[in-house]
């Protein structure tokens, strides 16, 4: 079984791999240690803290086991609330027109601004599933199962959630979009601005980041083409994302370019069509006309998610006891599930 649940100290080893595994530009799983360690500290403190009334620096960080083996499959994340503690940085497209009525010339040049718009969003963040596991819908649970748990805990995240998408990228790490800043404004390579930003280390963004508006038609023709596509390895995460209602809004990353879609929580597919049904033990669920779904518990820090067959017209959730122990359910209690 894979059970999704909220990392442990122990998940150390496992947090470490995805982060080696998920190579260059995946900013929020930079492999350093210290960083690891550290996101595994506030994640602990986000699932055991109560009372939220409003959104802060909560970092929920979660990891799909595989019960039979130990082994980690994946990892996933959501932050309550970006850009608290430290900017949080984009680029925004916009237009600019240049206009002679007298010589009849008339220009719409496309600019990229740098804006802290997003301040105060949820962000659904760290989404890698590893090589073994990418079957059987896993990544589709691990990525939406987080739209389950902002249903059932809306009071700790914001009305509107992003996510940032893997821009474009070499093989090395390099990054079109970033070659031109890196030539005429920086003096690093891609990778290592990359794990800077990843390592919380941002000041040298304000410091040497353009701060007036960049006319597109002034970058180099590969940096143009790359502005708001994808890493060939992120179009899944970005046709699912759209599946379930985020849109484009002309944000990009400001180190690839990478687009940024943004949705409001409560017009999110999973989170309009979830429901609350009451768990019932069975000997052996019958699979008959079943359809897989995700489910989850209703609890904080034992939260738990997993993928489980269930008729799509079932006003009850039929479990065998040993799924509902990795669950941790018992008969009676209601749990969240929305159809895969």
């Amino acid at each position: 079984m894979l059970l999704i649940r909220p990392i442990e100290s122990s998940d150390y080893p496992g947090l470490y791999d995805c982060a080696v595994e998920s190579g260059h530009g995946f900013t929020s799983l930079p492999v350093d240690q210290s960083l690891l360690e550290r996101r595994i500290t506030n994640a602990k403190a986000a699932f055991t803290k109560q009372d939220i009334e409003r959104p802060g620096n909560e970092s929920y960080l979660f990891v799909m086991e595989d019960t039979d083996t130990g082994e980690i499959a994946g990892v996933s994340g959501i932050e309550a609330a970006v850009g608290l503690s430290e900017s949080f940085w984009h680029y925004r497209l916009g237009k600019v027109v240049h206009h002679s009525e007298q010589l009849n010339v008339y220009n719409a040049l496309e600019t990229l601004t740098l804006c802290n718009d997003y301040t105060g969003v949820s962000e659904l963040c760290t989404l890698f599933l590893r090589e073994p596991y990418r079957q059987n819908m896993n990544g589709r649970t691990l990525s939406r199962f987080r739209m389950l748990f902002l249903a059932q805990f809306k009071q700790r995240f914001s009305d509107w959630v992003i996510a940032e998408m893997r821009g474009v990228s070499d093989e090395n790490g390099e990054s079109p979009f970033w070659q031109w800043l890196q030539q005429h404004f920086f003096s690093v390579d891609f990778p290592k601005a990359d794990y800077l930003s990843g390592i919380g280390e941002k000041t040298f963004i304000a410091e040497l980041m353009p701060r007036f508006p960049i006319y597109t038609c002034l970058l180099s023709e590969q940096a143009r083409a790359v502005i708001g596509k994808v890493h060939d390895n992120t179009r899944p995460a970005l046709r699912l994302l759209e599946s379930e209602g985020f849109r484009r809004r002309g944000f990009v990353d400001i180190f690839d370019a990478g687009p940024t879609v943004e949705a409001e929580v409560c017009n999110l597919h999973s989170v309009r069509n979830s429901r609350l049904l009451p768990v019932r033990i069975t000997a052996k669920v019958d699979a008959q006309a079943a359809e897989p779904h995700i489910v989850c518990n209703t609890q904080l820090s034992k939260f738990r998610a997993s993928q489980v067959a269930l008729n799509a017209q079932s006003d009850e959730l039929w479990l065998t006891a040993d799924q509902a122990r990795h669950l941790h359910l018992e008969s009676g209690d209601n749990a969240r599930v929305v159809a895969l």
